[in-house]
């Protein structure tokens, strides 16, 4: 006997749609969206029916020229990697796909694909690469400079005995400065750290509170520092020690970005389902928890953003470039990733993580693509 067919659910359907979805009227005001939508705008649906396209992403908008060539008769028109503008958010970048609902009524529906996500993401899994370099630069220096170096600094510690305060000044300078080349090889060094990482749960609020501590008795004493946490977050599959350091380096760099007068760093968490990422081995890992180190400080310059995280890269003028390196390979060692949006007076840090599943392993168990 034939199974009876089954209509399909189409508020179901609709929700179901990874990527943001809007129904447009004539007048390019919203009928309805979906929940991608919902995430990506930061507004309800009860908030968005009814508004006017031209107040979400600006009266001049290329979306709106999109749905003007539409309106003139195409079947459906769409532009990849545009920038959209939208009040009170960062800018990002997306593809733009357009469609009528029905001929003649002059309804559409609008889909975004956001694409910066995917990229920086690709971005962060580049860094082990980088990370193997580096490791391997770190064990010629340890070898080839530090040993030179204590010599150095041996003989610069002899020669102060024999000599008047004058002559003292520089050889403490040389001890100073060999010290300094030293623990610089010794934070590159920390890159050439292979182990795998045993990963158990972890409750990232508390972690969060003993860097928040931390920085507040130190480095963050000047500025306001705040969080908003999602209390119903589940752990996160992860090393704690790893993700305080994590922590501290963003805290550290944001810290140093903000302001001296008014500066002000936050700290948010949130769930956000529905992320993976595709791992070496071929599994797909979901990373539903996200971390968000946000500063008010000048902001990224352009010319370096989308090398943020690369070895060496810096804006500031005694740094070395290591701090935000380290924090990529840490984080994509614990299998998450890590991403940077940035603009004049608004940078936000995303440490995106797995969720631990109590599945008698360390590793989060596969999941197959629905």
């Amino acid at each position: 006997m034939n199974a009876p067919s089954r209509r399909p659910d189409h508020a179901a359907l609709w929700n179901a749609l990874p990527a943001p979805a809007l129904a447009l009227d004539a007048q390019d005001r919203v009928l309805e969206v979906n929940g991608a939508a919902e995430a990506f705008l930061g507004l309800s649906a009860r908030s968005l029916r009814g508004r006017a396209l031209a107040d979400l992403f600006g009266p001049a908008s290329r979306v709106l020229d999109l749905l003007a060539q539409l309106r003139r008769g195409a079947a459906t028109v769409a532009e990849y990697d545009m920038e959209l503008l939208m009040p009170e958010r960062p800018p990002c970048r997306a593809d733009i796909h357009a469609a009528p609902v029905a001929e003649g009524a002059g309804d559409a529906l609008l889909l975004i694909q956001p694409q910066s996500l995917a990229r920086k993401m690709d971005r962060s899994m580049s860094h082990r690469s980088a990370a193997r370099t580096i490791s391997g630069m770190a064990a010629m220096l340890a070898h080839e400079i530090k040993n030179p170096l204590a010599g150095i600094s041996g003989a610069a510690q002899l020669l102060e005995m024999n000599l008047g305060d004058e002559e003292r000044e520089l050889t403490r300078l040389i001890r100073d400065e060999a010290e300094r080349i030293v623990k610089l090889i010794g934070r590159v060094d920390r890159f050439g750290d292979s182990r795998p990482v045993e990963r158990r749960p972890v409750n990232i609020h508390d972690v969060l509170d003993r860097a928040r501590l931390s920085a507040q008795a130190g480095f963050a004493s000047h500025l306001r520092l705040s969080a908003e946490y999602d209390p119903s977050l589940p752990p996160a599959a992860a090393d704690p020690d790893q993700l305080m350091q994590v922590f501290l380096n963003l805290l550290k760099n944001a810290a140093e970005a903000a302001p001296r007068v008014g500066g002000a760093v936050a700290v948010r968490t949130s769930y956000r389902p529905g992320l993976r990422l595709s791992l070496p081995s071929g599994r797909r890992e979901s990373l539903p928890l996200e971390v968000a180190v946000i500063d008010n400080g000048p902001g990224v310059p352009e010319s370096i953003r989308a090398d943020i995280f690369e070895p060496f890269v810096t804006t500031k003028s005694a740094g070395a470039g290591l701090g935000l390196a380290l924090v990529a390979k840490i984080v994509a060692d614990l299998g998450g990733a890590v991403e940077c949006e940035s603009e004049p007076g608004r940078t936000v840090f995303r440490v995106l993580l797995p969720i631990w599943r109590d599945s008698g392993r360390d590793e989060a168990p596969q999941e197959d693509d629905a």
